[in-house]
């Protein structure tokens, strides 16, 4: 009788453990790759079961991207605890070494693989900056600034007022009309970055006008291209990027990667254009065109958000072009991109 009491309070004393964000990353790939739920919860180990999983992502949804999200699902659950002090990092010394490197322009992705180096034993990830970031402000980015914290907001690279939560866009069905040239196809040479002539391009948009901007880049020289588009057509997408290339010796055009928006599907004309191989990236898969996305980033220092490209010349866009092409490299040892392009190629571009 003692026994069965005793076994009832421990029972009672078990606490549950909730998910790691490191599990729900898991739980979100692997339901989505059409994993059972026993077979997830057999696959995280340390206790986990088909039903918490199931809880985790609220019953059994449709799979797909957005139907559950490991982000917003460690976002919530920590919102929901109540009584501790969420988002403060561990200690006073790495608080001050992150604020102290975000000030000077450093990622929170550098930040957490440089601590560890500058203070052994001290270890932060990346998401836990994020967080620690944007928990300074109320209404989740919306609101003001919280009493005796600061916007750290204005360090980071994008400068987004609130976190960016990825998902919520619809999926484009294009491939109805036909399937699109996949990135799997495309020659290993781009992956390589050792020849030239692999292009990424990408359309930069402003809520203030139609008028937007297109971005091309040179993977091996990282050589960038700029053009002002009227609209959001695939006739103007496809208008800017011949143009711009059109002056890039025909021995050195051999591939474009670029995303499945509805302003790149004039693809076949680019080609048959420019004598060169267009490919598309996986949707929701910009780390496929990664360089592009970088600069994208570098552009919007320029460019911030709420730009109106209607009102910037052609002049103003040909600055930031030579300025980001005469910016040196660390990946090059300090050279610019023309540099670069010069000495692969022998293809000088004047300003």
């Amino acid at each position: 009788m003692k026994k069965h009491k005793k076994a009832k309070i421990e029972n009672k004393r078990r606490k549950f453990k909730q998910f790691t964000l490191d599990e729900r990353i898991k739980i979100e790939i692997r339901y989505r790759d059409g994993w059972s739920l026993r077979q997830i919860a057999d696959g995280l180990g340390n206790g986990k079961t088909a039903g918490s999983v199931c809880r985790e992502i609220g019953g059994k949804p449709r799979r797909g991207i957005g139907k559950y999200q490991a982000h917003i699902a460690q976002e919530k659950a920590l919102a929901g605890r109540t009584g501790k002090k969420q988002f403060r990092l561990k200690n006073d010394l790495v608080r001050s070494y992150t604020v102290e490197k975000l000030k000077l322009g450093w990622s929170p992705e550098q930040i957490g693989l440089r601590l560890p180096l500058d203070h052994k034993g001290e270890a932060i990830s990346y998401e836990a900056i994020y967080q620690f970031i944007y928990a300074q402000i109320r209404r989740e980015g919306n609101g003001m600034v919280k009493p005796g914290c600061e916007d750290l907001r204005q360090y980071l690279s994008r400068r987004h007022k609130r976190r960016q939560k990825k998902g919520f866009r619809k999926a484009q069905r294009l491939e109805r009309n036909g399937k699109l040239p996949s990135i799997e196809d495309r020659p290993k040479e781009a992956d390589e970055r050792k020849e030239v002539g692999h292009f990424e391009d990408d359309t930069i948009v402003s809520r203030q006008t139609v008028v937007r901007l297109k971005s091309v880049n040179e993977r091996a020289s990282g050589v960038v291209f700029l053009g002002k588009m009227s609209g959001g057509t695939s006739e103007e997408s496809t208008r800017v990027v011949c143009e711009r290339l059109s002056s890039f010796p025909p021995s050195f055009r051999k591939t474009l990667t670029r995303d499945r928006g509805t302003e790149n599907m004039g693809w076949a004309d680019i080609e048959k254009a420019l004598s060169l191989n267009v490919y598309f990236a996986h949707s929701y898969c910009s780390y496929e065109r990664g360089s592009n996305e970088n600069l994208n980033g570098l552009v919007r220092r320029f460019f911030p958000k709420k730009t109106d490209f209607a009102k910037v010349s052609d002049d103003e866009i040909r600055r930031v072009e030579y300025l980001l092409n005469t910016r040196p490299r660390k990946r090059f040892g300090g050279k610019t991109p023309l540099e670069v392009l010069l000495e692969k190629t022998g293809v000088a571009i004047s300003y």
